[in-house]
């Protein structure tokens, strides 16, 4: 099959978004709306994985400009490892969404967006040069601001004017880096093990290099581009919930990925000073962001945090380049999506249930939502990395690819993982004792009634979710056989 057929699973939720403003459903019809969504959302991620077993592992050229910069897709491993990550959890938080925006209000221009950012990442996932990427990377930004300042408070449109500057300026930098690598490499195509030539010197590489890393990083929350992401938490939680953990942020290491392995390649990269600071600001955000996050009283600020540290988790491992650094980069990348998520799902529905936002606020709350707790509870022991969950495969491969680098960076990278470990272990476990375990007289919900659980469209991917955490915790081996194909240049 042609890679042509990329285009249909890439425009058809763009198409389906922008067509619910023209439906002219009335806001208080959600039975019509829901449908309407969930097909689309549910026919793109079929026709998504008919693309990874049935589409030819070629570019195509769609539209040219000049000299080398064009808009093509294609499919390769990575590719296929972002586009079926984001197809699986896309339906499921759907669902979430529906019950969780039930009672608010321009649901339908909320959900014109949220369906729109679908098609928008899978183009980030189908890019096969710099080119598209950067040109699906700034859609990106263009088409979740409105989801960040949904509510239309002070706070939302502080947060999403924050988002537009950091995101939009760090995407000027990695202008730069597209247009320097297209001119001076193979049209920026992406070749695994690098495809630029060596017409610029290699300290001049070795700065656009730099540049890249911080431009597209600041999706990727690296320090010190990463503030957007904890003040976007006030977003509806379906929207903090993609951007966090799926969509955004993925994206962020998606393309420093890209332009580390595909454009550069270890060849070029490995032993230079630009290595050795990009990854010290990888370790560095992630042992600082980890503290940030145990500091931190607000609920889902405090999970922004702990995205912001685990995200460079990924950038460490992929700026080892080596490929076990890979490897664990890209597991986490995927196994981070499916905890965080559920993480924060249980979060979102203990705001929704209760209205209250605080650590302090948890106490005694496991005992009226105890599943939704207990998941929780599943998701904190993955993120600490506690064995027999999805989160120690991803950080025990990160740990060992930095001791077998044999650098001074890799080793300061393991000691770094160590201490953002117990941190983690600190602020996402202390929220599990406080919901069952409060202390005497300090039970909030003991007299209420009106907490309960959350309603089976916020249950089911909350128990989905949780589930595939443990499972790939027990039986990880098929996918990291997959990602070690990718990171050998296999696939």
């Amino acid at each position: 099959m042609s890679p042509i057929f990329l285009l249909i699973p890439v425009l058809l939720p763009v198409i389906g978004g922008f067509s619910l403003v023209f439906l002219r459903i009335p806001e208080e019809d959600d039975r019509r709306r829901n449908i309407y969504l969930e097909s689309v959302t549910v026919l793109t991620s079929i026709l998504v994985w008919i693309a990874l077993f049935a589409v030819r592992k070629e570019r195509v050229e769609i539209y040219s400009f000049t000299r080398g910069f064009s808009i093509d897709v294609g499919l390769d491993g990575l590719g296929c490892l972002f586009a079926g990550m984001v197809s699986l959890m896309w339906p499921l938080v759907m669902l979430y969404a529906f019950d969780y925006m039930q009672e608010e209000k321009g649901k339908n221009k909320f959900f014109t967006f949220y369906l729109m950012t679908y098609g928008v990442a899978l183009g980030i996932a189908f890019s096969s040069n710099m080119t598209t990427l950067y040109a699906f990377y700034e859609m990106l930004t263009l088409v979740t601001i409105p989801l960040v300042s949904f509510y239309k408070d002070h706070d939302s449109m502080f947060a999403g004017r924050k988002y537009a500057a950091y995101t939009i300026g760090g995407a000027g930098l990695g202008f730069f880096a597209m247009v320097i690598t297209t001119v001076y490499g193979n049209a920026g195509n992406f070749i695994f093990g690098g495809s630029l030539n060596r017409g610029l010197s290699s300290t001049m590489l070795q700065v656009v290099f730099v540049v890249g890393f911080f431009g597209f990083g600041a999706k990727a929350a690296i320090f010190p581009l990463y503030d957007w992401l904890p003040s976007a938490s006030v977003a509806p939680t379906p929207v903090t919930a993609l951007l966090h953990a799926v969509a955004v942020v993925n994206a962020g290491v998606f393309a420093v990925t890209r332009l580390t392995w595909y454009i550069y390649g270890p060849e070029l990269l490995l032993g230079t000073t630009a290595q050795a600071v990009t990854i010290l600001t990888a370790v560095f955000t992630l042992v600082f962001s980890a503290a940030m996050a145990l500091k931190e009283r607000h609920f889902k600020r405090r999970l922004a945090y702990s995205t912001v540290s685990n995200l460079s988790y990924m950038l460490f491992g992929v700026l080892l380049m080596t490929p076990e650094g890979f490897t664990g980069g890209m597991l986490h990348m995927l196994f981070h999506g499916i905890i965080k998520m559920s993480l924060f799902l249980c979060a979102g529905a203990f705001m929704h249930r209760t209205g209250n936002a605080y650590i302090y606020e948890i106490n005694g709350v496991g005992r009226k939502m105890p599943v939704t707790f207990i998941f929780y509870t599943l998701g904190g022991l993955s993120l600490a990395g506690v064995p027999l969950f999805c989160g120690f495969i991803s950080k025990w491969n990160l740990v060992m690819a930095g001791i077998e680098a044999d650098t001074p960076w890799g080793l300061t990278g393991v000691a770094g993982l160590i201490i953002s470990a117990f941190l983690c272990a600190m602020y996402t476990l202390s929220v599990s004792v406080r919901a069952f375990f409060p202390m005497q007289e300090t039970d909030r919900y003991l007299e209420r009634t009106d907490v309960r659980e959350a309603g089976p469209l916020m249950l089911v991917p909350i128990i989905v979710f949780g589930i595939a955490n443990v499972v790939l915790g027990i039986h990880p081996q098929p996918v990291v056989e997959f990602i070690r194909r990718i990171a050998a240049g296999g696939f």
